[in-house]
């Protein structure tokens, strides 16, 4: 496990470019919110799906959300009306 702390007005490149290696090859990362921590993965690799609901002791019963690039890119996943 590795442990990054990004500066929350400007972020280091090389961080942030681990932490998407990290999603990429399958792993899993955690990530403060305003309110409490978050986990990441690729929403395409089931397995780090998987090991999210064994982290969060869940059978897959709770959905998940997830975070798009910006509006545009929810279209690639759902199915939007204006």
């Amino acid at each position: 496990m590795e442990y990054y702390e990004l500066h929350p007005v400007t972020p280091q490149e090389r961080f942030i470019g681990k932490a998407v290696e990290v999603m990429r090859s399958g792993g899993v990362i955690i990530y403060p919110t305003d309110t409490i921590y978050g986990f990441g993965c690729d929403i395409f690799n089931k397995e780090a799906l998987e090991r999210i609901y064994y982290i969060k002791q869940d059978a897959g019963t709770k959905l998940f959300s997830f975070i798009c690039h910006d509006l545009k890119d929810i279209s690639k996943y759902a199915r939007v009306s204006d």
